[in-house]
């Protein structure tokens, strides 16, 4: 019987392994959920390299948002958004790791893609 730990990593494995196949050289907007704070990264793999980072703890988003609710996760969907167009990157592969694709995920999501970023 796996605990819940690992049973997380087996399902973020098979979620890289499902957009390393369509991903088509694309940067990886990846995500990453604690019980205080929401951290997003757009990595290009190919060459191994963070291009933009966006989290709920940054000075930008000080005054604005509390860490870690669906508010503070839209504001870091935008922020990241405009980092990613800041670093001439529009399209990209959403990386929800192995969280499922609702609430605070899902409202980074679509504050990205309303800020412009293309999955």
């Amino acid at each position: 019987m796996l605990n819940s730990n690992q049973l997380f990593e087996r399902r973020k494995r098979r979620t890289r392994y499902q957009l390393r196949k369509r991903a088509s050289n694309k940067p990886r907007l990846s995500v990453y959920r604690s019980s205080k704070h929401i951290y997003v990264q757009l990595i290009d793999d190919l060459q191994g390299r963070t291009l933009a980072t966006a989290s709920s703890g940054d000075k930008e988003l000080s005054g604005s948002v509390k860490g870690a609710d669906k508010a503070s996760a839209e504001a870091v969907g935008k922020l990241i958004a405009a980092r990613a167009k800041d670093a001439g990157v529009s399209d990209v592969v959403f990386d929800r790791g192995g969280y499922r694709y609702h609430g605070r995920v899902k409202a980074l999501g679509d504050a990205a893609r309303e800020g412009g970023l293309n999955f």
